[in-house]
């Protein structure tokens, strides 16, 4: 068991706040970017067309990332103050909205550039599990995130009244921290592959297909809202990742067959 005490708001300066989870959030983005470029430059992009789409990629990821989060906990934490819905440096922000965010982003962009679309997404593959991976660190500081309370041996409980858990002194399941062993191992098995001569967007999959099964098994630690089915909007979500990642990679190699048989 571990107590975590850190005051996730670094320092004050009248109503501004600076805090750990911005400042990770921030950190994790900038090295995401920074490989991403690097992967798309090996790929025949121009690094400096991937760091000018990077901002509207965030921007795109932040808004998702924001709505699902607040869609999941409306009733219970915005219901009654919606204008809190705005104030996203508290913390509160949902990765499967980010990807979503960021894909649509990605996707606008890449057709206005005249990109291939699957050729970009497997150059981000890697930066993002990873900027995932980095991410996670900030919902350690700030509870948010966590599992439900627990009393195995394996819990955190906090003590700073400024963290998101709902109750101050109790363990909960380090879902977060769980995350990011998985994602890191996720990384390691993209980063191994990313040189292979394969389809344009398969390397995605591979990190779509893995991730969704991640976000699924470890959504029944969590203390999530259900919404269907005895499933969190993670799970749902995730179900339809992995249904869709496994198709088409099914469906990619006769894709390639047919097009070699034309040749």
């Amino acid at each position: 068991m571990f107590t975590i005490s850190i005051d996730p708001i670094i320092f004050n300066i009248g109503h501004f706040a600076l805090r750990w989870y911005g400042i990770i959030l921030m950190i994790a983005m900038g090295i995401g970017i920074w490989l991403t470029a690097r992967e798309a430059e090996r790929k025949g992009f121009k690094k400096d067309d991937i760091y000018d789409a990077a901002l509207w990629i965030i921007v795109g990821g932040l808004i998702g990332a924001r709505l699902f989060h607040v869609l999941d906990h409306w009733p219970h934490e915005y219901a009654v103050n919606p204008i809190r819905a705005l104030y996203i440096w508290e913390g509160g922000l949902a990765i499967w909205g980010a990807l979503i965010g960021g894909l649509i982003a990605g996707a606008l962009i890449a057709w206005r550039r005249g990109w291939r679309f699957p050729k970009l997404l497997d150059a981000a593959a890697p930066g993002l599990v990873l900027a995932q991976a980095i991410g996670r660190i900030a919902c350690v500081i700030t509870g948010d995130a966590m599992g439900k309370p627990t009393n195995g041996p394996f819990g955190f409980a906090y003590t700073n009244p400024n963290v998101m858990v709902p109750q101050l002194g109790v363990y909960y399941t380090p879902m977060p921290v769980y995350e990011l062993v998985i994602n890191l191992g996720i990384f390691a098995v993209l980063w191994g592959l990313r040189k292979r001569s394969w389809p344009d967007g398969r390397l995605f999959l591979v990190y779509l297909t893995l991730y969704s099964l991640e976000r699924f098994f470890l959504a029944f630690t969590s203390s999530y809202r259900i919404i269907a089915f005895g499933l969190t909007q993670s799970q749902i979500v995730a179900v339809f990742g992995f249904a869709i990642g496994m198709a088409l990679l099914a469906w990619m190699p006769h894709k390639v067959s047919a097009r070699l048989r034309k040749a």
